[in-house]
């Protein structure tokens, strides 16, 4: 069993960065599937950024269209942590973001492919 903890949220204002991270148990983690996903108040979980493992340090990432070009998604395969770097910050991400992995294939957008999941991190923007 994997286990996966995310740290790093916080209040901030419209325009700032922010990185979390979340570190995760288990020898393999260069070949997890890892993902961020956000849940604001009254809404759905929905699907941030996944990376995936192609080859050698090669990885695949994939961006929910609104934080594209805002976020970043890395790994330090030495440290089993994954990154999420928040730039641009809105009021709309304001979200528990919540770190999962996974060693399935399926769809990296969906919160049904992924197995294990950390408690979230807090993150508000303020306007």
């Amino acid at each position: 069993q994997v286990q996966v903890a995310e740290s790093g949220g916080g209040l901030v204002q419209t325009g700032d960065s922010l990185r979390l991270s979340c570190a995760a148990s288990g020898r393999t983690f260069s070949t997890y599937v890892m993902g961020w996903f956000r849940q604001a108040p009254g809404k759905e979980r929905e699907f941030v950024a996944a990376s995936r493992w192609i080859a050698g340090s090669t990885y695949y990432t994939r961006y929910t269209d609104s934080v594209k070009g805002r976020f970043t998604i890395s790994r330090d395969n030495a440290k089993n942590t994954l990154y999420l770097q928040m730039n641009s910050l809105k009021p709309e991400d304001t979200a528990i973001y919540y770190c999962a992995s996974t060693v399935s294939r399926r769809s990296l957008d969906s919160h049904w492919t992924y197995d294990y999941w950390g408690q979230g991190t807090q993150v508000t923007v303020s306007s």
